[in-house]
């Protein structure tokens, strides 16, 4: 046996026993040949072929491809691919050369977002339509980004022919994806026709994005429909923006990829990378202490008469500037659930989720997708650590046959225990109405987690005077002998509630903790939101941090 002072030919470092015979590797033959052919297969991988029909089809509709989305999305040469050269290499028989290569359809990988570092996975189109030869899951606390254009690991019948046999189903990471969303936040682009596996990842998503006339979502196509149940329709038809931005399936729309990229920008520099984190401060150069005189008349005198509530709700928040790298008002949904309005803002570059209702939309009361629209998003903030402002006009839930069919009660509980739930601490300004259940639950924040002031403006009760008085006093109006007899009775009723309806006569047996002048809404606002990220927010995040389970 050698001892440790056996030398060796110091040139012969392996020996590999080959069908020819002993193949001698030199110290000399280093890893510069193999480093050689990766990066001669990565080459090919990440240039585009335009003889190829995939990447001509791509952008025959006016699509970019999967390495320019990702370029078009992440900083200058930050992305780190993951599975550079997954896939089929296509190797001379004779020579041994690379001839080609039919690359994976999902490119993974980690970059940088503004400068903060996020999980890729997109979708390749080009290579036989988006669908899965393998998943390659990232396990990290990061947020995640979706391209989608395709099944997204889903499956396809031409897969059959290949393996000669069927196969159950299997979801290709979704279990890991599911996980992943408990922790961090998950966006999705649609960037195409997203069908099957692919539409149920949009929409386990914290926020979804569609490009008009670009994308669809569908569990299964036209073709499969057709079949199914003869119905012979278009894919925009199918499962267009239309459709899907207007029932709540996807958040927002618009109008092409660059757009759609901007927006996952934004969204994500309100949040934290992780649940664990406190959301990023982006320094303001609006002064917190701004004083908006418009906020005295944004609410008509008279009740019936509407406002607008994004106007109203741009002048308490914080002002974007033309150098800030993300906007101060960020609004989510606001083609589904249109009686109520949701977004992320900033209170002195501190973030913070907006909730308020739109009384031009059927008088602002919540209805069933309202309602949804509602849950989603504080349970979004709640998730992430992000304050709520909540800013009250609600007259309370919808009410007739249409809404019972919506099951309207059902969703609008959902969004009150949502809201019950919330750890976060959440600042409640009554700005004009807050009646029955809905009304009651937005506002009702006595457990001490909360803040709740009111406008002059404020106007509140069990009940609308206006119905309530005719429910209270239907025997008494029924027995008027005529018709203008009952119209005086009513107009006398009506005046003795106008007396008790004032809100400083709650305000003086304490129904409500402070009636504030609305110009000083938004310096009250950024006091509060500073003592919250100051003290509150690290507390819950702490409490939150199982530090034996997740590494940061």
């Amino acid at each position: 046996m050698p001892g440790s002072n056996d030398k060796r030919s110091s040139k012969v470092i392996a020996t590999e026993e080959q069908d020819e015979g002993d193949t001698r590797i030199e110290e000399s033959d280093d890893w510069n040949r193999p480093l050689a052919s990766l990066r001669q297969q990565q080459q090919v991988i990440r240039t585009p072929n335009p003889n190829d029909t995939g990447y001509s089809r791509q952008k025959a509709n006016g699509k970019l491809w999967v390495r320019e989305r990702i370029d078009a999305l992440l900083d200058n040469g930050s992305f780190v691919e993951v599975g550079s050269i997954t896939g089929k290499p296509v190797i001379d028989q004779q020579t041994g050369a690379l001839r080609g290569f039919t690359p994976g359809n999902i490119v993974t990988g980690w970059g940088k977002v503004q400068g903060r570092r996020v999980f890729v996975t997109a979708d390749d189109f080009s290579v036989r339509g988006g669908h899965a030869d393998g998943g390659i899951a990232g396990k990290a606390p990061l947020g995640e980004i979706r391209l989608l254009d395709g099944s997204s690991g889903g499956g396809s019948v031409a897969t059959y022919l290949s393996l000669g046999a069927t196969y159950i189903p299997q979801l290709a990471g979704l279990g890991q994806s599911m996980d992943a969303m408990a922790i961090v936040p998950v966006a999705s682009a649609l960037l195409g026709p997203v069908v099957g596996l692919a539409s149920a990842k949009a929409v386990l998503s914290h926020f979804s994005v569609m490009v008009k006339g670009l994308s669809q979502l569908f569990a299964a196509g036209p073709p499969v429909v057709k079949q199914a149940t003869f119905e012979d329709l278009s894919k925009e038809a199918l499962g267009g923006w239309g459709i899907h931005a207007r029932n709540g399936t996807v958040d927002n729309v618009c109008e092409n990829e660059a757009e759609a990229f901007k927006q996952i920008k934004d969204f994500l520099s309100f949040l934290p990378s992780s649940r664990f984190q406190i959301p990023p401060l982006h320094k303001s150069a609006d002064d917190p202490d701004r004083r908006e005189e418009e906020l005295i008349s944004i609410i008509p005198r008279r009740r019936a008469r509407p406002y607008d509530i994004r106007r109203l709700i741009a002048l308490i928040v914080d002002v974007s500037s033309e150098n800030q790298t993300s906007p101060s008002w960020f609004e989510i949904g606001e083609s589904w659930g249109r009686c109520t309005v949701t977004g992320l803002a900033r209170l002195n570059g501190h973030a913070v989720g907006v909730l308020s209702s739109d009384c031009t939309v059927g008088g602002g009361a919540l209805d069933a997708l309202g309602s949804q629209k509602f849950a989603r998003f504080v349970k979004l903030c709640d998730q992430f650590n992000i304050p709520l402002l909540n800013l009250v006009d609600q007259p309370g839930f919808a009410i007739g046959s249409a809404a019972e069919r919506a099951a309207t009660i059902r969703h609008g509980a959902a969004a009150i225990a949502a809201i019950y739930s919330a750890s976060v601490p959440i600042f409640t300004i009554v700005i004009r109405r807050a009646f029955g259940v809905a009304g009651g639950a937005f506002t009702d924040f006595t457990d001490g987690k909360g803040v709740r002031l009111a406008w002059p403006s404020g106007d509140w009760g069990s009940l609308p005077l206006e119905g309530g008085i005719e429910a209270a006093y239907r025997r008494q109006l029924d027995q008027a002998p005529n018709p203008a007899a009952r119209e005086k009775l009513m107009r006398s009723l009506l005046q003795k509630f106008e007396d008790v309806r004032d809100p400083l006569k709650t305000a003086h047996r304490f129904g409500v903790e402070e009636i504030i002048d609305p110009r000083d809404t938004r310096r009250l606002a950024c006091d509060w939101i500073s003592h919250v990220y100051e003290r509150i927010l690290p507390e819950l995040v702490a409490r939150r941090y199982t530090p034996t389970k997740y590494k940061l």
